[in-house]
Parts: structure tokens; sequence; C-alpha cells
């Protein structure tokens, strides 16, 4: 009787702890990884939310940019963390567009990751300097079709989706123009602003204050309709290129193997902080727009058509990296 008293006593100690790594956590600072460089499309978007969830969570959470290589090598130390809650990933459709590009990964683009939400959608943007005489898609597409080949367009990195909506515009357009890869949306801005390169398809958070100050020419947004931002800028179908349309989305995983609650309370609080008009104001300022699942499991079905749906994109494209 003793030692069975004994053994209920610790099913009943076990049961009452199963709530308290939720109730607890966090109890230290959280490490975001964002795998793009700092101030780009993915990072200033990512930094307002992060501050938010921060101040929900009653702790600071740290952003760590680990950019390079289409996303994989934030993707690879994530996946590598422990799955307590104390690392956190944002993850994107260049998350599955480097899945499909590669032969070969140190991780599984779906199965090592814990899906949380989804927190950020939005257009990219094509830009051109002021240098190159285009004011319009139909102009860039006149040109680009009198030079073939030789007008360069940059992307953050191979495989990116900066690189793959530049191929498909060109594909759609029937032009032919010459991709140079850059490691991460930073570098980009900074040769586009000094004319080292002439055209790009970045997101329209890092774009806005080049754009408006006329450092930067927008020709088109790259979603189905015009950006709330960019409203005189009209959409690349509707320049002259029908049926295109590629949007970028960012949203939050961790580490395979997440205890239930934590993911639970981590997916209640970001919910939380995305549908304040506060920040649907903010994103909005930067070229975004709130987006979030009901539940972790939608967004790991949202995960799961987008990666066959880059996968489609990707083969298409025919471009592989070894």
């Amino acid at each position: 009787m003793k030692s069975t008293g004994y053994c209920i006593s610790l099913v009943v100690a076990g049961l009452l702890a199963l709530p308290v790594a939720a109730q607890s956590y966090p109890s230290k600072p959280v490490r975001m990884i964002i795998p793009f460089s700092a101030g780009g499309a993915a990072d200033v978007p990512g930094r307002i939310v992060m501050q938010k969830l921060g101040e929900a969570l009653k702790q600071q959470v740290i952003v760590e940019n680990r950019p390079g290589a289409g996303s994989t090598i934030g993707a690879e130390t994530a996946a590598k963390a422990a799955p307590d809650g104390y690392t956190i990933f944002m993850i994107s459709n260049t998350h599955f567009v480097s899945a499909a590009l590669h032969k070969k990964l140190a991780y599984d683009s779906l199965n090592d990751f814990t899906p949380v939400t989804q927190i950020t959608s939005a257009p990219n943007v094509l830009v051109v300097h002021p240098s190159l005489p285009v004011k319009s898609v139909k102009e860039l597409i006149a040109l680009a079709k009198a030079k073939p080949g030789q007008i360069d367009y940059a992307s953050s990195g191979n495989g990116s989706t900066q690189h793959l909506t530049g191929a498909l515009f060109a594909s759609m357009a029937g032009i032919n123009m010459t991709h140079i890869p850059y490691r991460g949306s930073g570098p980009v801005t900074s040769d586009l602003l000094g004319g080292q390169v002439m055209v790009a398809f970045p997101g329209i958070a890092g774009m806005l204050p080049h754009i408006k100050s006329g450092k930067l020419r927008a020709l088109g947004v790259t979603g189905s309709k015009r950006s709330a931002e960019l409203p005189a800028v009209p959409t690349i179908a509707e320049g002259g290129v029908k049926g295109y349309e590629m949007v970028a989305w960012f949203g939050v995983a961790t580490p395979k193997g997440l205890p239930r609650d934590v993911q639970t309370k981590l997916h209640g609080e970001l919910l939380r902080v995305l549908k304040t008009p506060e920040m649907s104001k903010s994103l909005q300022n930067v070229g975004q727009e709130p987006a979030w699942q009901d539940t972790p499991e939608k967004f790991l079905e949202f995960m799961k058509v987008e990666a066959a749906k880059w996968a489609k994109v990707v083969k298409a494209s025919g471009a592989v990296i070894e």
C-alpha cells in the first residue's frame, strides 16, 4: 500500500506539473532568429512584431540576424536549437523555395519545425534606379527586349523569393535579364541606390523611403491588388504582364518538439498582438499586412500548401543549387 501510495503521488505530481511550462514560460529572454539581413523586408516587420511579443510575454525577445543561402543558414541554426520555446524562427516562403532548390539540406523544411502562426503578408515591388530610362513595366520590357541579357536584376540570394519573383517576371514577359544574387536585402538596397544594379524586386518595407524620396522608381507591385502604401503604383499585371502575382509572407515556427502548452501560449500571444489596431497601422507603415491562422494546425496546413506551390515554381524555373 505504501508503495502504491507513493506511485499515485508521483502520477498526481506529474499531472500537476503539465501546465507549469506555459505558466512559467518565458522565465528568460527569447531568441528570435531572422534568416535575413538587418534592415530588409523581413527584418523590419519582424522586429516590430517581436517588440510587442516581448511586451506581451514580459520578457525581451532578442532578434538575431542569420542571413545567407536563401535563409538556410538561419533555418539550420533554428532546427538544431533546443525545442523549449527560447529559440523561435522567422519562417517564410523563402524557406520552402530553398527546400525545393537545394538537393540536400541539413534539416527537413517541414518536419524539423513546430508551426506557431503566420504574422504578415505583403507583395514585393519592382523598382529601378532612376538612371534607367524606363517609367513603366511596359517600357522596362521593351528595353530588355532591345538589350537581351544586358539588364541586371538583383536579389537577396539564389533561390530567394526576390530571385524567383524576378525569374517569373522575365519568363512571363518573354525577356532575358541577368540575375545578380546578393547576401541579403541590405546589400541589394545599397547597390540599387548606388546604381551598381538597375532592377530589383524587394519587399515594400525597406523601399518606401527610397521610393518616396525619388532615389528609386517603383514600376509595379507583385500582388493581385495595389498596395495601400503605394496606391499610385500599378500591379505588374496591370502594367502589362497578365496573370502575374507573387506575394511574400512571414511567420513564426520553433524547433521540432516544442511542448504543446508553450506552442499554445506563443500562438495566443502573437494573435493578441497582431489583432490590435496599433499593430495593423505599424505594419502598414512598412508595407506589410498582419496575417495569422486561428490554430497552429491551420498554419501547418498553410505551410504544406506553400511547400508544394514553391516546389512547382522552382521546378518550372529549372533552378537547382547543388
